[in-house]
């Protein structure tokens, strides 16, 4: 037998590239009767770690975006945004089966969602709502802080987005926009129609041309708009909602002076709700095999003259 060949005449080389040719093809063939792996359900734990990781902010220690209700483990069967976790929000998400709800204001009626004084009063309405939360597995997870710290700030974006006002911003400013000339009345309106708000009030001149605006949703506090409504290049501020005596007594004043200013007032989840169906669309982008949607928060406020019926 020739030096190097097996008692088949062949090679070593070639019997061993033969031996795992062979090899290869019997873990093919067995490989196709293996059943297959089915995926680990991503949990509420793990969806907000990918929040987190795709947000590019530095996480804060010291934050109200934590979970408010709930098993952090609990399995996602969908995920629901929302401007605001109200039962109304909550019956929807479960009705369409998303058990991890993202909201960006609080739950239980306080900033910090404390449930102490709740528990201790035993309160009939925090107990119903919890005892909803628990019966349909539904983890809450608040994300507020971190939503606006993105950039660009996830709120504004989104309203802006809504409001129809994207490439009219100021490149120094995403606060500032300059629209085509329109009075106050009509800017007004617009704002209504685009956002779908049911009551919306204003302060100032509603026949004065404007078109330098600045947009503010939410409860900025007269810190932040005071100073913008100092500047020259500001008509109008479009906000959420302030106390009556600050910022909106201040444009009262304003206007009384025969000053160029008016105030908008949009209501707090009407001013924000647009960034949080942003987030819905932000979220799509990286939470893998979850339905993600987002649910609107009711519009609570109504006319006398336009009660709305009773069920």
């Amino acid at each position: 037998m020739a030096p190097g060949a097996t008692s088949t005449g062949m090679t070593d080389e070639t019997y061993d590239r033969r031996l795992t040719i062979r090899i290869l093809s019997l873990f093919l063939a067995s490989s196709v009767f293996l059943p297959a792996q089915t995926p680990k359900p991503l949990t509420a734990r793990e969806a907000i770690a990918l929040i987190q990781q795709h947000s590019g902010v530095s996480w804060a220690g010291d934050t109200v975006d934590t979970i408010k209700a709930g098993n952090p483990d609990t399995p996602v069967t969908g995920v629901a945004t929302a401007m605001m976790a109200t039962l109304d929000v909550l019956k929807k998400a479960a009705a369409e089966n998303a058990n991890f709800v993202i909201t960006h204001e609080p739950t239980f009626y306080s900033h910090t969602d404390t449930t102490e004084p709740f528990q201790a009063a035993n309160d009939a309405v925090w107990r119903e709502k919890e005892k909803f939360i628990q019966e349909h597995h539904m983890v809450v997870w608040r994300f507020h802080d971190h939503w606006h710290r993105m950039k660009p700030d996830g709120i504004l974006r989104g309203v802006a987005d809504a409001l129809q006002w994207e490439g009219n911003e100021s490149v120094t400013d995403p606060n500032l926009f300059v629209l085509p000339r329109t009075t106050v009345r009509d800017l007004a309106r617009t704002i209504q129609q685009r956002i779908g708000i049911k009551t919306i009030r204003v302060v100032g001149d509603p026949n004065l041309q404007v078109s330098q605006i600045a947009l503010m949703p939410g409860a900025a506090g007269p810190q932040r708009h005071l100073p913008m409504l100092r500047r020259d290049d500001v008509e109008v501020l479009v906000i959420g909602e302030v106390p009556e005596w600050e910022t909106i007594e201040y444009v009262s004043d304003a206007a009384s002076e025969g000053r160029h200013k008016a105030l908008i007032l949009m209501g707090h989840v009407q001013s924000e709700e647009a960034g949080m169906a942003y987030c819905a669309a932000w979220l799509k982008t990286f939470i893998p095999d979850v339905p993600v949607r987002f649910v609107p928060t009711p519009d609570l406020y109504w006319q006398p003259a336009q009660a709305p019926s009773v069920p």
